[in-house]
């Protein structure tokens, strides 16, 4: 039986928490805030046409809709670079911010379907975190989620998964990750 991710956090890792890190109140201990899932198109549209490029975008935006449930933000470029090919105003990405019940629906996937499908995988490094300790997952291939049939797929492409939580630093984030099930190395 799968315990789900919130039942989880509440019976298993605030419990925990509390013990190791001295918690005097349950609502003092991190939680996990929101997942920020966020796709670049660069090398897929350069040098295309416009109508090349919205087929692109249209089949990008399709499938991460799929995949996270929730219809994806296109992020436009702030300033034209040349060397990138790049104009002001022009849609170099799309991204997607999960809270509640869609962020650990998108997590429970994530730590029991798709990081079990990377190719070569030994573990989150620690050098995934940040100084705040928020966790930032590179996925190479969007094909990993069941929702995304590979057959089916033209165009494959990668993308982040971050992770931002409220925890006040480093350890208390990685040790909150790892009791919720996120296979992190030992460092």
């Amino acid at each position: 039986m799968i315990i789900k991710l919130k039942e989880k956090y509440i019976k298993e890792v605030i419990p925990a928490m509390m013990e190791k890190f001295g918690y005097k109140n349950r609502m003092a201990v991190p939680k996990i805030q929101k997942v920020v899932i966020n796709t670049g198109f660069g090398r897929m549209i350069v040098g295309k046409t416009s109508e090349e490029q919205k087929k692109i975008y249209k089949l990008v935006l399709d499938d991460l809709s799929l995949i996270c449930a929730q219809k994806p933000v296109l992020t436009k470029a702030k300033k034209s670079i040349s060397g990138f090919k790049t104009r002001q105003g022009m849609s170099i990405g799309a991204k997607i911010t999960l809270r509640g019940r869609k962020m650990y629906d998108f997590l429970e996937r994530v730590i029991h379907i798709a990081i079990p499908r990377f190719r070569d995988f030994r573990g989150i490094d620690l050098k995934s975190f940040d100084k705040q300790g928020n966790l930032t997952i590179a996925v190479k291939e969007h094909i990993v989620f069941p929702e995304v049939s590979s057959e089916k797929a033209k165009n494959i492409f990668g993308f982040e998964i971050t992770v931002v939580t409220t925890a006040k630093n480093r350890e208390q984030n990685i040790e909150l990750l790892r009791l919720l099930g996120f296979p992190i190395k030992h460092g």
